[in-house]
């Protein structure tokens, strides 16, 4: 039966002992990861966390006594795809896709919670190669896609879907507007199906069939909005490839069955208008919803079959049009888009009265067109919208991915001019870096007893004896900035990682190895006189003082017989003669074959079959490093992973 070292034993409460001091000891810093782990958890709550700008939980555009209609506008959201960044590698590109949908599911959400809109219009640029991802026997113009097909838009509309939809319909059970809520994502973009003749008739069947119809009208908070489909409808004029002309305004091309459709919405518009806003009257009122219909045979001369068509609305009040359209309007070269506009802002300063220039290159959309996309419409097209239309207050466009703000003087308006609003894009990976959105406040009181109240309130605004009140605020609302929040955590945490490189340093340098009781030669107790000068002895006392003053009496040397053991240490009482060992093998422990230490801690320098055990400092520093850096991390990770979960 083996027999435990004496030296392992010393050895091993030697350890426990520099263990239990170091955990104590100041040098370790323990509040130092303390530290570290609080401020990131701070700052992970920070870039996790989100909030709605404060002037945007302000518009107040009704009476204290009335409730406005609000309404978010989101353009551009252009899911990242394999069409967004083609050259990116994995992982980056897969860590693109997912932070930038966990950017915009948590924006709506937030947005959803803390604005509580009826009613989320999309106005174009739902995917980014949605018009690349073709359904079966279409053939497309870039073989790199080839691979994608239909299988995978349905992947990206179930993508969309989690994203916006499941968010809107949580908050739409929770709401107080069940009943008067909508979510309307009908209007295309040129990355949804393409711009002019580049779109093909399969890819706009699909994107309407699951999307619905691009050209539509609603009546939303007493206003009326027009979507209309000018993607499609600027294949109209547009150079045919497949006759090599350029089309007539008013001609029919190979192209018609493209802009057809939208052509035909904007024919029968006024009608469409008329009917649906005195359905929308008659709702109010607590009427029939529509017409009432006597089924009766008439002969197709009959007087009533013409009568029975909707033409005109027998409602005589104010209910604006609102134009909604991807590509915005045609406006001379260098008009101004005010001094919201992020990418370029005004080359100079607004004068003493505070406004600024109506012509300004840098600060303007340029007016350009290429492959699929076109910046603005034709002046063609842009005049024929605005006359078939009518009578139109605002227009609201996407496309640009940031904002613009103009006003159309030359197009007829009961106010004088079209303000238009080009929307900044929802996704922070679409060349801004402060995203953003729309807020609509609506007011326009049809009932008497809403204008009633509104009279009373003395407010010149919501004068409704005003055939053109104001009955819409806007305002842009802007979302974090994401590439700023990636910097600070970067920042952070190359601060975080040279701090606790140099506590390492620190924490291993050769003085504060030493205090832990190790010789820098790897021993644990001095086995030779060279040993003495680099430690003094621990301080002896004289053991027979004691004695005597306890009333003992002592031994004397003589008297102490005991038989030499092989394995004694050297006497380090100071007054006696240092003893020599050389003729033992120190090396010769019963341990090493049974444990396999393949060491002694007690070995010479110059043994021939032993080394060093002193391990090089770098090792030690990476060990310290990577003990403080678990100590951080893992903490903090899952606090980040729990605030990710949340949403």
């Amino acid at each position: 039966m083996y027999t435990l070292h004496p030296g392992y034993r010393l050895w091993k409460q030697r350890q426990i002992h520099v263990y239990e001091r170091d955990q104590k000891s100041p040098t370790i810093n323990p509040e130092l990861t303390d530290c570290f782990n609080l401020d990131m958890d701070v700052l992970a709550l920070v870039g996790r966390g989100g909030h709605v700008p404060k002037q945007c939980q302000q518009l107040r555009l009704a009476p204290d006594h009335a409730s406005p209609h609000h309404i978010i506008l989101i353009a551009d959201p252009q899911l990242v795809d394999p069409h967004t960044y083609p050259g990116r590698p994995w992982p980056l590109s897969t860590i693109t896709r997912h932070h930038t949908d966990y950017y915009m599911r948590k924006s709506f959400t937030l947005v959803q919670n803390s604005l509580d809109p009826q009613t989320v219009l999309f106005l174009g640029d739902l995917f980014d190669g949605g018009r690349e991802w073709l359904p079966p026997g279409v053939s497309g113009s870039d073989p790199r896609w080839k691979n994608y097909g239909e299988d995978y838009w349905v992947k990206e509309y179930k993508r969309f879907g989690n994203i916006f939809f499941n968010q809107w319909l949580r908050r739409a059970r929770e709401g107080r507007h069940l009943n008067h809520q909508k979510l309307l994502a009908e209007l295309p973009g040129n990355h949804d199906l393409g711009l002019g003749g580049g779109i093909k008739i399969p890819v706009r069947r699909r994107f309407n069939a699951f999307f619905g119809d691009g050209n539509r009208v609603d009546i939303i908070g007493n206003h009326t909005f027009l979507m209309l489909d000018t993607v499609s409808l600027s294949a109209k004029g547009q150079f045919d490839p497949a006759t090599g002309r350029q089309g007539a305004i008013d001609g029919k091309g190979s192209d018609h069955a493209i802009w057809g459709p939208a052509e035909e919405f904007l024919d029968s518009v006024k009608a469409e208008k008329s009917r649906v806003i005195d359905r929308a009257v008659r709702m109010q009122n607590d009427e029939v919803e529509n017409d009432l219909l006597f089924h009766e045979v008439l002969d197709i001369g009959d007087p009533l079959v013409k009568k029975s068509v909707h033409t005109a609305s027998s409602f005589d009040g104010h209910i604006p049009s609102i134009l909604l359209t991807h590509v915005p309007l045609y406006r001379a070269r260098d008009t101004a888009c005010g001094p919201l506009r992020e990418r370029s802002p005004p080359s100079k300063q607004p004068s003493e009265n505070g406004e600024y220039l109506e012509k300004d290159a840098q600060n303007a959309i340029r007016v350009e067109f290429g492959f699929q996309y076109q910046n603005v419409l034709t002046p063609e097209i842009s005049r024929e919208i605005i006359d078939k239309i009518g009578d139109i207050e605002f227009a609201f466009s996407g496309d640009d991915h940031d904002y613009c703000e103009v006003v159309h003087r030359d197009y007829k308006s009961s106010r004088g001019g079209i303000r238009e609003i080009t929307v900044k894009a929802f996704s922070w990976a679409m060349g801004v870096r402060r995203p953003g959105f729309l807020l609509l406040s609506l007011w326009n009181p049809l009932n008497e007893s809403d204008q009633m109240k509104a009279q009373k309130s003395g407010d010149p605004k919501i004068n409704t004896a005003s055939q053109h009140h104001q009955t819409i605020q806007t305002n842009l609302c802007l979302l974090p900035n994401q590439l700023s929040i990636f910097i600070r955590y970067a920042s952070f945490l190359g601060i975080t990682l040279f701090a606790l490189f140099i506590r390492a340093i620190k924490m291993t340098n050769e003085k504060n190895h030493n205090r832990s009781g190790i010789y820098s030669n790897g021993r644990i107790l001095p086995l030779t006189a060279e040993s003495k000068s680099e430690t003094s002895p621990p301080p002896t006392v004289s053991i027979q003082h004691q004695a005597q003053s306890n009333g003992l009496a002592v031994r004397s040397k003589a008297g102490r017989t005991r038989a030499a053991s092989p394995y004694s240490f050297p006497s380090t009482i100071a007054d006696g003669p240092r003893r020599n060992y050389s003729g033992i093998d120190l090396h010769d422990d019963p341990l090493d074959e049974r444990w396999g230490r393949g060491r002694s801690y007690m070995e010479d320098d110059d043994h021939p079959k032993r080394k060093n055990t002193v391990e090089p400092r770098r090792v030690r520093i990476g060990r310290e490093f990577r003990k403080s850096f678990f100590l951080v991390g893992v903490p903090v990770g899952a606090w980040w992973i729990f605030l990710v979960s949340r949403f």
